[in-house]
């Protein structure tokens, strides 16, 4: 493959901090590559600075190809003022099914990425850079758009925390991690299950360079004992002197000789200890309130102009059930949820508990006070609270230095976290929720799974990713053809939810196995961690089989 870009040392910071630092990676022409990295490593920066939006710091990006055109799609877009021009770009949102003719900011959260993708893909860019383009899509959408990535003739560099996706579009895998960029020539499976396998090569290979340097500082300190003593008996005892001054001397020798040897270990073979990844915990409390009504619609209807989104809709959500809003891109998923927070107007009867302690999160990452810092919008009067405040902070994978920096240098992901902040200080007993999932990294869309699954109060949730969905909810009302229906039980799991629940497991079997890796036969946690191990690895045997008969 042609190289088109070479990306030699490279360094970028914001203030103080350094994003990454000395990164190095070519660019081949017609490459599939697959940004991935926790909120705050970079991704959405790296992108930026391929589309010559930002400068790198030190290092250099230099261009083999003159001329290239490079067309940059973002994470998120408050305004987006093109009109349809091109036929390719009218061809694609008719299989998405979007109107041209709507104004952009009345289209749903995924009508609005597929308007933009759309646009990007009818440019005949050189080099596409799509940034999350997954979030929001409804599975039909999804299809298209891998389609369309199948049909491209030039460069695709993409960033996604959806594991599926990535297996099935990237070649090759950037991975932001620790401040640097490990390239990886495969998809993200086999990235993943290379990594895991590097990491315990290194945490065995550490601990058995630990065990003998153990054992070479241990024949130091002997050899010093009897040093120290021969030095002694050199200077009392009459006769033997030159004995013990000869004795000592050779011990001391030998010391340095081991010294010697171990500096030169550590020099040529020194292996450094792995540095686990962050763990992100959080926790939400809620009164529990059951069998009581939280919501009661009647008749419930909603248009925009000559556009019917539902009508006539009736149904009754109790307080700790757990429903999902389920249907198309545009299907009125956002709006409805909007009515019954109480943004958004309606025709028909929607009551709400009036004792109801509601938490929304909204789709957008742009209703923030974006030049306000953690400190001010978490602002508390005591030394404990604000502890307290920095400590849940911390937990969610923030840096220190992160509580004084404003919200607009963070990234799509963290300000998600920012957000969901607010219900994890204060106890909301009804969280309305609208695709939560969307720019979080895995690790927090696992904690945030568990979370949600133990969360006493009661739940509605808008996503596409059904996987989520079929943890944290068990109800579902699904908009369709003008309707809204309820469904008691959930779907059947897809292919893409098997992925999605294999590549867990494993995880979790490489995370005890690293644990196991650490301790011996006699620590007290060793048994529960080899059972756990066990049963992981059970459960694994299991879902491939029933896989396999499918």
């Amino acid at each position: 493959m042609t190289i088109q870009a070479i990306l030699n040392e490279a360094t970028y910071r914001v203030g103080n901090t350094e994003v990454f630092q000395q990164i190095s990676a070519k660019l081949k022409k017609g490459g599939r590559i697959g940004l991935i990295g926790r909120n705050g490593s970079g991704k959405s920066t790296l992108l930026q600075i391929l589309a010559g939006e930002l400068e790198l710091c030190s290092g250099s990006l230099r261009w083999e190809e003159p001329n290239l055109k490079i067309k940059y799609v973002r994470q998120e877009e408050e305004d987006f003022g093109s009109h349809v021009s091109h036929h390719l770009e009218e061809k694609l949102l008719m299989k998405w099914q979007v109107s041209k003719d709507v104004l952009f900011s009345e289209l749903s959260g995924g009508e609005k990425l597929k308007r933009r993708l759309a646009e990007a893909f009818a440019v005949q860019a050189n080099i596409l850079l799509l940034d999350e383009p997954t979030n929001h899509l409804d599975e039909a959408g999804m299809e298209v758009l891998l389609h369309q990535m199948e049909q491209f003739k030039g460069t695709i560099i993409t960033v996604s925390h959806d594991r599926a996706f990535l297996d099935r579009f990237a070649q090759i895998i950037w991975s932001l991690e620790q401040g640097g960029l490990v390239v990886h020539n495969g998809n993200y499976t086999s990235y993943r299950n290379k990594r895991e396998k590097d990491r315990e090569d290194q945490r065995h290979h550490y601990a058995m360079q630990q065990q003998k340097i153990s054992q070479i500082q241990e024949q130091i300190s002997e050899l010093q004992s009897w040093s120290e003593k021969a030095h002694r008996e050199s200077t009392k005892k009459e006769g033997f002197k030159e004995y013990y001054r000869v004795k000592a001397k050779r011990t001391d020798q030998q010391i340095k000789s081991k010294r010697k040897r171990l500096e030169k270990e550590l020099a040529e073979n020194k292996i450094e200890r792995v540095i686990e990844d962050a763990e992100v915990k959080f926790s939400l409390e809620a009164n529990k309130k059951v069998g009581k009504r939280f919501l009661e619609v009647k008749d419930l209807s909603k248009k925009f102009n000559e556009r019917v989104l539902f009508e006539k809709a009736n149904f009754t959500i109790k307080h700790g059930e757990k429903i999902a809003i389920r249907g198309g891109n545009g299907a009125g998923k956002t709006t409805l949820l909007q009515m019954i927070a109480g943004h958004e107007s309606y025709d028909g009867t929607l009551w709400v508990s009036p004792s109801a302690n509601i938490g929304y999160l909204t789709q957008s990452v742009f209703d923030l006070p974006l030049h306000a810092k953690p400190e001010s919008l978490f602002y508390t009067t005591t030394f404990e609270e604000r502890a307290w405040v920095q400590n849940t902070m911390k937990h969610l994978g923030f840096t220190s230095r992160q509580w004084q920096q404003p919200i607009e240098n963070m990234s799509m992901g963290e300000r998600v976290k920012l957000k969901l902040m607010a219900f994890i200080l204060e106890d909301k007993d009804v969280l309305i929720l609208d695709e939560p999932t969307n720019h979080l990294d895995l690790p927090s869309r696992e904690q945030l799974e568990n979370t949600l699954s133990s969360f006493t109060g009661t739940l509605i949730v808008v996503s596409h990713d059904n996987y989520f969905v079929d943890r944290v909810t068990d109800q579902s009302l699904w908009i369709e053809e003008g309707r809204i229906r309820r469904d008691p039980g959930q779907k059947e799991s897809t292919s893409v939810d098997y992925e999605q629940q294999l590549l867990k497991l494993e995880t979790e079997r490489q995370y005890v196995l690293g644990k196991l890796s650490m301790l011996t036969v006699k620590d007290m946690e060793y048994a529960k961690l080899d059972q756990m191990f066990i049963d992981l690895s059970k459960e694994i045997s299991v879902l491939r089989q029933n896989s396999l008969k499918k």
